[in-house]
Formats: C-alpha cells, structure tokens, sequence
C-alpha cells in the first residue's frame, strides 16, 4: 500500500491543515500542484458528499494512489442553505471578498438571531481499487454583519462562533484546527480511518 495520499486541492489553507493531520501519521502528503496530471473533475453533484466524490474517484483513478477529497461551504439557515455547495462561487469565481459582500446584502435587514449558519465538510477518501471512507463536519455559527479578523480564507471573518466569542478569522490556525468543521470532519475520518488505510 502506498504511503503516500493526494489531497485533492491547491488551496493552501485546506492543504496546511490535511498536512499536519496525515505527517504525524507518516503519510507523505502530496497536494495537486505535486502532480502532473490534469484532470478536469466536473463537481456537478448535488450534495457535498457528490462533490468529494467525484474528485476523490477521479484522482484515485488517474494517479493511482489514495485520494482525499472534500466539498465543504456555508449553509445559512435564514438564506434556506444558501450558498451551500456553490460556496466557493456564490458571487462568481473564488472570490472571496465578493462572495462575502453577496451574503451580507442577502441577511440585509436579518436580524442576529436569526442569522444561524452551519459550517458544513464532507471528506472522501477513495483508493484506486474505489473503496472509500467518508466522513462529516458540522461547525454552528452565526453570520455577522462586519467582517472581523484577518487569519483563515473564505466566510471566516463572517463567521461568529459563540463559545470562542470570536470568528474563525479571528482565531490562530491551531484554534481553528481544534473547532473548524474540517477539523470535526477529520476527527470522524480519524475514528475509521487506521483499518480504512
């Protein structure tokens, strides 16, 4: 068996946070800028774990070593789950200023309490003889109406968590680890993932 596992994505972030999990477990990451293939993945399913999936099966498939692939995005329970797995492109093309920019015109006029959201990963890891190990994260928060905070990508500096009183953007990346909805996703991966692998 390989010991080595791919973590489909170019996102640093994401990357630096598979990267600490699997080196402590002696697996060589590699990341798609450490591979030469380009497969292009239509991430046309309609659930986050749809999503992984298809990544996840079509790396394993081409590259032939174990693949890790998540879908993760914002459910917001006043805008009905939107963005949801459009998270990344809500506003257009990963950009995250003007994703943020579309969901606080969307709550505009929601009052606080009701501005609940869920951070939501789904992880899929599939082999290239296609058995998988899929796992789930779940991260409560609210949405507020000033970005605050600097560190993390995407919705983080909306993302209010209460018992931090402080959003994700505000918190140190080893805080974020601890409580992020990857983490959690992790965390289930973990539980199943020593007899998986």
């Amino acid at each position: 068996m390989s010991n080595q596992i791919l973590i489909a994505t170019k996102n640093e972030g994401k990357l630096k946070e598979f990267k600490q999990i699997f080196t402590a477990k002696g697996i060589e990451v590699l990341s798609l800028k450490d591979v030469d293939e380009d497969v292009d993945v239509q991430e046309n399913g309609l659930t986050f774990e749809e999503n992984a999936r298809l990544k996840a099966d079509s790396y394993a498939k081409t590259i032939g070593i174990p693949v890790l692939a998540d879908d993760s995005g914002l459910e917001i329970d006043a805008l009905n789950g939107r963005p949801g797995i459009f998270s990344a492109r809500y506003a257009g093309d990963h950009n995250d200023a003007a994703n943020n920019a579309k969901v606080l015109t969307e709550l505009g006029g929601v009052s606080d309490e009701k501005r609940t959201a869920t951070f939501h990963t789904t992880v899929v890891v599939r082999k290239p003889d296609g058995t998988e190990l899929v796992a789930n994260g779940n991260l409560r928060g609210r949405i507020l109406s000033v970005p605050r905070g600097d560190n993390g990508f995407g919705y983080d500096p909306l993302f209010y968590v209460e018992e931090k009183q402080k959003t994700l953007a505000q918190m140190t990346r080893e805080e974020k680890n601890q409580i992020s909805h990857r983490a959690l996703a992790i965390q289930d991966l973990l539980t199943k993932f020593d007899k998986f692998w």
